[in-house]
C-alpha cells in the first residue's frame, strides 16, 4: 500500500520533493489484506473559517457564548492513511473564537458519550483555574461550564489540558481566542485561520490506518507535521484564496505540542507582523520570517501585489517533506514592474510534486 501526497506547483523557490511515505501491501507479506477504519468525515479546519470582524470603534462589552464539544474522530491525515484524531467540534484546529477587551466569554465543554478519554479545555486568555483546565475535566457524556473575562488583547492559544496534555494536543486538541483591542482591528479584506501541530504516529505492517506513537512523542520525533489538521489540507482541501490588490490578515498559531515554527510565505513579505500575537504594541514592518512558539500565536498581514501560488511553510523546510505546506492562490493580472521572467520558465507547467 502506497501513501502519495500531490501538491501543487508553487515558485521555483517552493519547490519541494516530498519524501516517500509507504508500507509493503499484503502481496509481499503473510498477512490477509486488513480491514481499514474508514475516515468518518474530514476534519480539517476552513482557513477562511473566521468569525465576523464587528465594526470598528468602541463599544459596550458584551458577553459571548462558546460551546464546544471534544469528539473522537476517524479521519483522513494522508491520502491512503486515516487516524483517530481528538477534536473540539470535529475540526481540527477547533473553532476560532473572537471577542473584545473586556467582554466576558461564557464557555460549555460537554465530551460526547460515545468518547472513551477525558477531555477538558485551557485558553491561554483566560487568568485563574488553569486557564479553565482545572475546572472543566469532563468525562464523556458529561457537560462543564465556566466564564471568564477577556482582560488582554492578543491572539492567544485554547487547548485540552487534560494529562497527558501533549498526548491530548497531538491528536488535535487546540484552538485560537483573538481578544481584539477595544476599538477593534482595521478592515482587510481576506481574513484566514491557520494553526500547525506535529502528528505523532506511525503506520503499522500492512495497516492502512495511522497508531499513536508514543516514544515520538516524548522524544519529540513526529512522524507528521501539517497545517489545519492533515497533510494537503491547504493545498488540495481548502487552500487559502485571494486576488491581486487584496489585503490580507493571518492569525497564525502553534498547537504543537513541542515544535517551534518559523512561519514563512515563499514570495511574500509581511507588512505587519504582530510578534507573540500581542496587539497592544506597534507592529514590526517587513518582515520574512516570523518565530512562533508552541503554544504561541501571531498575527500578520500584507497586501498580494502579484498573482500566483504562493507556499506556506515551516522555514525548517525539511519539515514540508512530512506535510507541512499550504497554498495561497492569487488570482489577477501580472505587472512586470514587480516581478518579470525574462527566461520563459514561468510558462512552463511544472506538474506535480509528489512524496
Amino acid at each position: 500500500m502506497k501513501t502519495k501526497l500531490s501538491l501543487a506547483a508553487v515558485s521555483a523557490a517552493a519547490l519541494m520533493v516530498l519524501s516517500g511515505i509507504g508500507a509493503a501491501s499484503a502481496a509481499d507479506t503473510l498477512y490477509a489484506d486488513p480491514k481499514v477504519k474508514q475516515p468518518t468525515l474530514s476534519v480539517v479546519q476552513d482557513p477562511a473559517a473566521v468569525p465576523a470582524p464587528e465594526k470598528t470603534g468602541k463599544r459596550a462589552p458584551k458577553t459571548h457564548t462558546v460551546s464546544l464539544t471534544t469528539t473522537e474522530v476517524d479521519s483522513t491525515l494522508d491520502d491512503g492513511t486515516s487516524y483517530t484524531y481528538w477534536t473540539f467540534n470535529n475540526t481540527v484546529p477547533g473553532p476560532m473564537v473572537r471577542v473584545r477587551v473586556g467582554d466576558t466569554v461564557d464557555v460549555s465543554i460537554s465530551n460526547a458519550p460515545e468518547s472513551t478519554m477525558n477531555h477538558s479545555v485551557d485558553f491561554h486568555a483566560a487568568t485563574g483555574f488553569l486557564g479553565g483546565g482545572q475546572i472543566t475535566q469532563v468525562e464523556p457524556g458529561q457537560t462543564k461550564s465556566f466564564s471568564f473575562k477577556a482582560l488582554t488583547p492578543g491572539v492567544f492559544v485554547y487547548h485540552c489540558a487534560t494529562p497527558m496534555v501533549a498526548h491530548h494536543i497531538s491528536k488535535g486538541m487546540y484552538g485560537l481566542i483573538v481578544v481584539e483591542p477595544e476599538a477593534g482591528l482595521a478592515p482587510v479584506d481576506h481574513e484566514f485561520y491557520v494553526m500547525q501541530q506535529e502528528v505523532y504516529a506511525t503506520k503499522a505492517k500492512n495497516l492502512a490506518n495511522a497508531e499513536d506513537d508514543y516514544d515520538g512523542l516524548v522524544n519529540e520525533r513526529p512522524s507528521y507535521l501539517v497545517f489545519n489538521g492533515a497533510v494537503g489540507a491547504l493545498t488540495k482541501d481548502k487552500p487559502l484564496k485571494a486576488k491581486v490588490g487584496d489585503t490580507v490578515r493571518l492569525f497564525f498559531g502553534v498547537g504543537g505540542p513541542n515544535l517551534t515554527s518559523s512561519f514563512h510565505v515563499i514570495g511574500e513579505i509581511f507588512d505587519k507582523v504582530y510578534n507573540l500575537g500581542g496587539l497592544e504594541s506597534e507592529p514590526s514592518k517587513g518582515i520574512q520570517t516570523v518565530t512562533v512558539a508552541p503554544g504561541g500565536a501571531t498575527m500578520v498581514e500584507f497586501k498580494v501585489d502579484y498573482p500566483g501560488k504562493y507556499a506556506l511553510v515551516d522555514h525548517a523546510l525539511s519539515r514540508a517533506t512530512k506535510g507541512l505546506i499550504g497554498i495561497l492562490e492569487v488570482d489577477g493580472k501580472p505587472d512586470d514592474s514587480i516581478i518579470l521572467d525574462k527566461s520563459g520558465d514561468s510558462r512552463k507547467k511544472m506538474g506535480e510534486m509528489q512524496h
